[in-house]
């Protein structure tokens, strides 16, 4: 299974992120989040652990609260995350680990993840979700 696919939008960016599970869905749309940016790490990165803890409403609303805490570690340190550890995962609350490095270069820097055409559904090979970013 594919983990993310780009998808068109006129304004904005959009992504297809998938999983067999929710767990793995909410990866793979972090790994999409990056992936899109095209963050390039620095040739001596050391990488660094950080603990990510994001509450919410529902799953919805939780996917925005991890993408988005996601972007802001990402603007506060300077850094890329390349891996996620998702420890414990709820339609409330999300624990993890993400593992980042320094980047010397980002392609285009995503401002925001919204709420426009959020969908999480579960189809029958799995999960999926439509994210749109503003740019």
């Amino acid at each position: 299974m594919k983990r993310f696919e780009e998808i068109p939008h006129t304004a904005d960016w959009s992504f297809r992120a998938f999983g067999k599970d929710v767990r793995e869905l909410f990866e793979n749309a972090a790994h999409a989040l990056f992936a899109l940016e095209g963050a390039r790490a620095r040739n001596d990165a050391t990488p660094t652990t950080r603990a990510v803890h994001v509450t919410a409403l529902d799953y919805e609303s939780l996917l925005v609260n991890w993408l988005t805490e996601l972007l802001w570690l990402q603007d506060t340190h300077r850094e890329m995350y390349q891996q996620f550890d998702i420890i414990s995962l709820t339609p409330t609350e999300l624990r993890a680990r993400v593992l980042g490095v320094p980047f010397v270069q980002l392609d285009k820097l995503i401002k925001a993840v919204t709420y426009h055409n959020l969908s999480i559904r579960q189809t029958a090979e799995g999960w999926e979700v439509v994210v749109v970013v503003d740019v």
